[in-house]
């Protein structure tokens, strides 16, 4: 089971979307400031669904350093000194892993080496690209690891354009989007209708930031990304 049975959908993106408000979005203004891309991520405990760990992405030290990646490592680092106050770090089966966007391949292959179960994302691969102009994600999914099928070697384009670009479902994890947590809510049209407001209340959040990253760009700010 992803989280404890006690949480409802609506618990869920309770904590997923104040998360995101109050926790990634000001750490994410300073980045895309730098040239840093708006992309974040937290981990949560299953338990009270607390944040245990908070980052963006830090394109500055390194191109690798993608919002998710730089969670993950935060989450492994060792507290600094010697002694520290903080109560164990949880193992990753017993954390909720939550995405600003829909982690890219290297993000992906992070958190499952990582061993984390589960992952909930607000914006799609199509939002990364429609909405904020970065189609990376997308495309390399699409040119590096989308094969033809291999008794047919002549598949249609548009069947294959059909294909799932990654199992959202499978042995290592289960992924949702914060819109699949909505239709998962029992309470009916106008609960639902609710939290679908507050999830694009949220998701304004990062019109600005995103006005902020292009500019940079398109300024020339300079970033460890290749890909910018």
């Amino acid at each position: 089971m992803m989280t404890s049975p006690t949480d409802s959908p609506e618990t869920l993106l309770e904590a997923l979307l104040s998360t995101i408000e109050k926790k990634i979005v000001p750490l994410t203004a300073a980045g895309v400031s730098s040239g840093s891309k708006l992309f974040g991520a937290a981990i949560l405990r299953k338990s009270d669904l607390s944040a245990v760990t908070v980052a963006t992405n830090n394109e500055q030290a390194s191109p690798l350093l993608h919002g998710e990646i730089n969670c993950i490592q935060q989450f492994f680092s060792p507290p600094d000194g010697t002694a520290s106050s903080q109560p164990p770090r949880p193992t990753t089966k017993d954390c909720v892993f939550v995405a600003t966007h829909e982690p890219c391949s290297l993000c992906l292959s992070g958190i499952t080496w990582s061993g984390f179960d589960n992952f909930y994302y607000l914006f799609t691969y199509e939002d990364s690209r429609d909405r904020f102009g970065i189609p990376y994600d997308i495309q390399i999914l699409q040119e590096v690891f989308r094969v033809r099928a291999v008794d047919d070697v002549h598949e249609r384009d548009e069947n294959l354009a059909r294909r799932p670009l990654y199992n959202s479902r499978n042995k290592f994890f289960a992924a949702k989007s914060f819109a699949v947590l909505v239709d998962e809510i029992s309470g009916g049209e106008e609960e639902k209708r609710k939290w679908r407001g507050e999830i694009e209340r949220v998701k304004r959040l990062y019109d600005g930031l995103s006005e902020t990253y292009q500019e940079g760009k398109s300024q020339g700010v300079e970033s460890a990304s290749v890909w910018k």
